[in-house]
């Protein structure tokens, strides 16, 4: 069975692409930010019901946020060491909140891959998700941060499962309590004995998966900010989110 493999080569990330396009590229900008809204629309959701909205309400207004944010320039006056995309989304939102759905305006949204699955995905998991909040007392601001950041650990956990499914490695369900930020871990020795290894074999297994899990939580910070300098600070961030919880 193969190991981890290696990590690749540090590439243009989504949101450098939306901050860098400059109507050059639209096609592949209007793509990564798609992209980045379908991965990072809960957080969004959940701010809107912490602000006190009904379900309906809050599905509604993101739903029309994410039309509006797609069907405008919004690129104008952000530059690549400026602006990271979860700060750049709550206070997008936010003014969103406050001079438009005040007005009673909504967006019309027009059908299509998008905007479908977006829906969908708001109707299946939105209020679901959401209900699993409402005991923590957060307020808005904090369940947005927090939520991100679990968001983006869900997404490399998910990335890594997909790597382990895709070359047919079955191991990682037995190492992924290891690796999911706040699960508590069954015994080494247990786990060992799961996939047959001895615990110094288990030991370095464990290593490599966990730096693999590093390197995608890494590259998954860099998809939602404008340079490689902000890697460090954005990931800081998160972390301090997840601790305050």
């Amino acid at each position: 069975m193969s190991d981890v493999p290696q990590p690749r080569e540090f590439t243009t990330t989504r949101w450098s692409v939306v901050l860098r396009a400059g109507g050059a590229s639209p096609e592949e900008a209007q793509s990564a930010l798609e992209q980045l809204c379908r991965d990072y629309w809960y957080p969004l959701y959940a701010y809107v019901r912490r602000k006190g909205r009904s379900p309906e309400d809050a599905a509604d207004l993101t739903q029309d946020f994410f039309a509006k944010l797609l069907a405008n320039d919004f690129t104008q006056g952000l530059t690549p060491d400026r602006g990271r995309f979860r700060s750049f989304l709550l206070t997008a939102l936010s003014r969103f909140l406050v001079t438009e759905w005040q007005k009673g305006q909504r967006q019309k949204r027009g059908g299509g891959t998008f905007t479908d699955s977006l829906d969908a995905l708001i109707a299946q998991r939105g209020e679901s998700s959401y209900l699993g909040e409402a005991a923590h007392g957060e307020t808005p601001e904090k369940l947005f941060q927090r939520t991100w950041a679990e968001t983006l650990l869900a997404r490399v956990l998910e990335r890594l499962a997909a790597e382990c499914a895709h070359r047919g490695d079955v191991r990682f369900e037995v190492l992924r309590p290891f690796l999911a930020t706040g699960d508590e871990p069954p015994a080494l020795l247990e786990a060992a004995a799961q996939l047959n290894l001895a615990l110094p074999a288990f030991k370095s297994l464990l290593h490599r998966f966990r730096q693999r899990y590093r390197e995608l939580l890494m590259d998954e910070v860099s998809q939602t900010v404008g340079t490689r300098s902000d890697i460090a600070e954005e990931l800081r961030g998160l972390l301090q989110a997840l601790r305050a919880h």
